[in-house]
């Protein structure tokens, strides 16, 4: 469900870094063009072809568009690698991701295609400018149409740019509140992995296998820095999950399966608490008299409690098992385990769950299994632990195997591989087009100063101060940021809508993340801005004066 959102987000975010890199290039092979026209127009009158003059621009932006793509490629090569790294196990054929031949194909077509697109408009428009009016213009400054073309285009980065920054923002205050969530249990110092059994105990009796799970269970608990084991099956909070039907004691059995109640079952042994420091509310938990030869007894949580003993006292109700032939005792009450996922938990319909000692189940299911899992709580880093358990394994069979060794911080990582893909994502891409839109604003600066150079002169010898000139230069670079952060504004509330079911605990509308998101933008574009405004308020009055 959340691959479709998420292929979305993709796709707009490498749209909108595509489109701000077009209107890049445009605007400035427009001002590269432009700052030309003199020089053209001197070689026209010389007698140079305007198809000649034409070649010339159209192969300086060929070749910098081809050394562009060969950058862009070896560049995806790396980020690649990077990406595969972070990359969901949502994403659908995430390990087919890769360069190959089509793909370097298309990117240098792409590079050459553009180069040839933003090339060709600015060489074309201007080999319809006459050369006397060419002449006649260097001397008055830039074309009024000229610049608001290009100021448009600034507007037009500036907008697509907050609406990339504002979805970053957005994934990285929704993954913030995630990983403030309390998951039921304490992740630190803890780490889980499976062991496959050997033959000779697989087909042994099942009092054999409950004394091997004994003496397992014994020997993992003596290694040094281990505070408390124990053995799990069934469900595994954000990992996989396992069901048990039953029917409450007093209540007719249901006649088939799906008309009994279902919760999440685990399996589990009596320091299991005491390894997740999941919290007991209410009762007591297992203990090792809860064992095959004693009366059966369960732990539920409290949303089990809440939903099947609502207004009642949960404790000392019985349920019924499908498989047991008795009745099993509530003899305690735990907090909830996120068991389907931190930010999706509250969602699902089965959220019950239900706790089993080991050993009380039945000789049918300890016949079959043929492997185990088991989770520890170490008193310091928990990773040391690997090599110790790997030691007391092959101590008591080499046959047998240990595997899927992680700790259960990772567990919790690996749970948020979605929303934490998505912020670098965007966040890639909105660094990627904030330097772009940078870049754009102070090539436009720059031409403009240019442009403005003989003006500058002009009022700085009428009286105007060095800070007047950099606030008349500073004003017009904010003036067009300002528009700019406004437009995308209105565009981000629109389009943010689409990564509402990536986020968490955030509004797609989040005004502190809008506020921050357009005043860092402002920030950094003002200080694009402020380089050719400080020039040219160190230009000198004559100088200027005497500038074309």
């Amino acid at each position: 469900g959340s691959v479709k959102p998420l292929l979305l987000v993709l796709l707009a975010a490498v749209g909108f870094v595509l489109m701000i890199a077009c209107v890049n290039e445009d605007n400035l092979m427009l001002a590269r063009s432009a700052a030309r026209n003199r020089e053209f127009a001197i070689r026209t009158a010389l007698g140079a072809s305007q198809g000649h003059v034409v070649r010339q621009l159209l192969t300086e932006s060929l070749l910098l568009a081809f050394i562009s793509g060969v950058c862009g490629i070896l560049l995806a090569a790396l980020g690649t690698k990077a990406a595969l790294g972070v990359l969901p196990s949502a994403l659908p054929r995430a390990q087919e991701i890769g360069l190959d031949a089509r793909v370097l194909g298309f990117s240098l077509l792409i590079s050459l295609f553009s180069g040839v697109l933003f090339g060709l408009t600015p060489a074309l428009k201007m080999s319809r400018i006459g050369v006397s009016d060419t002449l006649k213009e260097s001397g008055r400054g830039g074309s009024g149409i000229r610049n608001r073309t290009q100021s448009i285009f600034v507007v037009a980065e500036m907008s697509m740019a907050i609406v990339l920054l504002v979805g970053a923002g957005l994934m990285l205050r929704s993954l913030t509140q995630l990983w403030r969530v309390d998951p039921g249990f304490n992740p630190r110092n803890t780490i889980a992995f499976g062991l496959t059994l050997p033959p000779s105990i697989i087909n042994g009796s099942p009092d054999e296998i409950r004394a091997y799970f004994r003496e397992l269970n014994s020997k993992l608990a003596a290694i040094p820095g281990v505070q408390a084991v124990s053995q799990t099956s069934g469900a595994m909070p954000l990992e996989f999950d396992d069901e048990q039907m039953f029917w409450i004691e007093g209540q007719p059995r249901p006649a088939n399966d799906n008309e009994m109640n279902q919760a999440i079952n685990y399996n589990v042994e009596e320091d299991y608490l005491k390894v997740m420091q999941t919290l007991l509310r209410k009762g007591r938990f297992f203990t090792r008299q809860d064992n095959e030869h004693s009366p059966m007894v369960v732990v539920v949580d409290e949303v089990f409690a809440g939903k099947y003993f609502s207004g009642q006292e949960a404790l000392g109700k019985r349920i019924h098992l499908k498989w047991s032939n008795q009745s099993a005792e509530i003899v305690g009450v735990t907090a909830h385990v996120k068991q389907w996922g931190i930010d999706s938990d509250d969602t699902e319909a089965l959220r019950p769950q239900l706790y089993i000692p080991s050993m009380q189940m039945p000789d049918e299911y300890i016949k079959t299994s043929a492997s185990v899992a088991f989770v520890v709580r170490a008193i310091g880093e928990p990773s040391a632990l690997f090599a110790a358990i790997h030691k007391v394994s092959e101590q008591m069979s080499t046959q047998q195997v240990i595997y899927g060794e992680e700790t259960m911080n990772e567990v919790v990582t690996r749970s948020l591989a979605t929303p934490h893909f998505v912020m670098i994502l965007l966040g890639t891409f909105a660094g990627l087009a904030m330097i772009l839109a940078s870049v754009g604003i102070y090539g436009v600066i720059s031409y403009v100063v240019g442009q403005r150079t003989h003006e500058i002169g002009i009022r700085m010898a009428l009286g105007a101060r060095r800070e007047d000139i950099l606030r008349l230069i500073l004003g017009q670079g904010t003036q067009l940021v300002l528009i700019g952060i406004a437009i995308g504004i209105i565009g981000a509330m629109g389009l943010t809508r689409l990564m509402a079911s990536q986020l968490f605990q955030v509004s797609a509308t989040d005004p502190l993340t809008f506020a921050a998101v357009s005043l860092t933008l402002v920030v950094v574009a003002l200080t694009a801005c402020y380089v050719p405004a400080r020039r040219a308020a160190k230009v000198e009055p004559m100088v200027a004066l005497r500038y074309e």
